[in-house]
């Protein structure tokens, strides 16, 4: 309920924020609630993850590519990701979710969102995703390009990114184990 309530209260937030391009980077505030907490009182690692979403939502929203990508009929999903934890955000502490999207292979987009408090990094994560068609199937590296009007030459994805990639990817199949 928590994550409606703060996505709720984000939509209301970005009519009065200045635009985006896909290519900037997003700075979304945020404070620590009681929701958030684990029963070490820090937030919840399983938080961090949730509030990665909202600030994915809101560099699309802000930039306009939400609406392209409605449109057209398509849609986001995480694919995987990695987050380092770094220091302990405590209830009532607001920080920022800095979002920014680093390139693109023949397959993935990727991100990097950053957790901070002030210059302060709290933690760091990368997400690998994928975009799907609601009519079924995914969307090529070319018509994502065509609807976003091309990837910058600046983006890059680094080497550690697309090792990351490959040795995370899940067999399809998982063998049966007979434990009788």
């Amino acid at each position: 309920m928590n994550l409606y309530l703060r996505l709720l209260l984000l939509r209301w937030r970005m009519r009065r924020r200045r635009r985006l391009s896909v290519w900037d980077v997003a700075r979304t505030p945020f404070r620590v609630t009681l929701a958030d907490l684990d029963l070490l009182r820090h937030m919840n690692n399983g938080k961090y993850l949730s509030i990665l979403d909202l600030g994915r939502m809101d560099l699309m929203v802000r930039s306009g590519f939400w609406e392209k990508l409605v449109r057209a009929g398509w849609y986001p999903v995480v694919a995987g990701q990695t987050i380092t934890y770094r220091r302990s955000l405590r209830l009532g502490q607001r920080f920022d979710l800095y979002t920014r999207v680093v390139g693109f292979d023949d397959r993935w987009a990727y991100l990097e969102q950053t957790f901070c408090v002030g210059r302060t990094v709290y933690a760091q994560a990368v997400v690998r995703s994928r975009f799907l068609r609601r009519s079924g199937g995914s969307v090529d590296h070319d018509e994502l390009a065509a609807l976003v009007g091309g990837f910058p030459e600046w983006l890059r994805v680094p080497a550690w990114m697309r090792e990351w990639a490959e040795h995370t990817r899940v067999d399809t199949e998982f063998p049966v184990v007979d434990d009788a």
